[in-house]
């Protein structure tokens, strides 16, 4: 990728790294060394990479750039989760929630800005879609964020659809997970997905990260009215493809359920998912709903959460009741749109 007329070396893997080596001129293992400094060390500067000669060094900052932004805004919740807005290389806006936890810090990133799944109770499909984040883009969440050394999970949860910008979702996960990245284990990283057709198989294929499945009812009709990619793969054709694969070691398959009240949670609605899922090792998580403008839905009461949760579990589905987080900085889920920045700071 280009900006400026300059080469944009975050996002670029080992291959790409060494040939733009040869292209320039340089010793092949100069690809590996700046590997090094970009994904090991997360320089901001060509210039410190002080093992490469100044002459290489001089060649590098004239054809490239490291691609690194730093986020422009940041707002931190009272229970300490901290959502940033980040600038893109297109001259867009993405949020990315940090989400400290005891031992663990999650980072939930976006992959597109705003998104064309349009389901009724997301703030980002309001906002409609405005183009996908390059591999430069998705990294650089992480490669710019302040807290990125206490990291131990990234989440592909943010704004977008993860299966619609595949391509860019992939070499980012490669690149976090290579040797000369940033060599996490890829069951530290989980991708979501409402389901797509012919991509999530070959997520499924070329990817040992985890999985997590928007459900949100098991209900052909009801889902088409919540989510229309139902109307696409259902999430039938979703539960079928993943009994394919092998869930019962490290890699997990969940789904995300936001409860509706009056809507999916029901045990008729429990039952349906039992049905659904058996036979497929996977974890529902129950997710509290969190209203947004004109759309008239409203969040389960936390005894019809804790009855679902109960009735799942007794009846073999491991379930749990997600902690709500970041909601009054609009961090929680559902709450992401940059609709109103992009216009503010356009």
């Amino acid at each position: 990728m280009e900006e400026n007329g300059k080469i944009l070396l975050l996002g670029m893997d080992m291959d790409e790294l060494r040939q733009l080596a040869v292209d320039l001129g340089m010793p092949k293992f100069t690809g590996g060394q700046i590997a090094k400094w970009l994904y090991d060390r997360r320089v901001t500067d060509i210039a410190y990479m002080t093992d490469i000669s100044l002459k290489n060094r001089t060649i590098l900052q004239k054809h490239c750039n490291i691609g690194a932004m730093k986020p422009i805004e940041c707002m931190v919740s009272k229970d300490g989760t901290k959502k940033y807005l980040f600038p893109t290389h297109n001259g867009k806006f993405i949020e990315t929630v940090y989400i400290p936890d005891r031992e663990r810090a999650t980072l939930c990133v976006s992959s597109q800005v705003g998104c064309k799944m349009n389901c009724l109770f997301c703030q980002t499909g309001k906002q409609g879609f405005e183009g996908n984040l390059t591999v430069a883009d998705i990294l650089n969440q992480v490669y710019s964020l302040p807290e990125a050394d206490t990291l131990t999970n990234i989440v592909f949860m943010g704004q977008g659809e993860p299966m619609d910008n595949l391509d860019n979702v992939m070499k980012a996960t490669k690149i976090l997970t290579a040797d000369y990245g940033w060599a996490w284990s890829p069951k530290r990283i989980t991708v979501s997905s409402v389901g797509i057709k012919n991509k999530l198989k070959r997520f499924l294929d070329e990817s040992e990260c985890h999985i997590a499945i928007s459900m949100h009812s098991p209900i052909h009709e009801q889902r088409m009215q919540l989510m229309p990619a139902e109307k696409q793969m259902t999430i039938a054709e979703v539960v079928d493809l993943l009994k394919q694969y092998d869930f019962t070691h490290q890699r997990r398959a969940s789904f995300e359920y936001i409860v509706f009240d009056g809507v999916n949670d029901s045990i008729n609605h429990a039952k349906e998912i039992v049905r659904m899922v058996e036979g497929l090792e996977c974890r529902v998580n129950l997710i509290r709903f969190h209203a947004i403008p004109d759309v008239n839905l409203y969040g389960a009461s936390d005894y019809k959460m804790e009855t679902l949760r109960d009735y799942l579990t007794k009846h073999g589905v491991f379930t749990t009741i997600r902690a709500s987080r970041g909601q009054d900085i609009m961090a929680a889920c559902g709450l992401l749109s940059t609709a109103a920045k992009q216009h503010e700071l356009q």
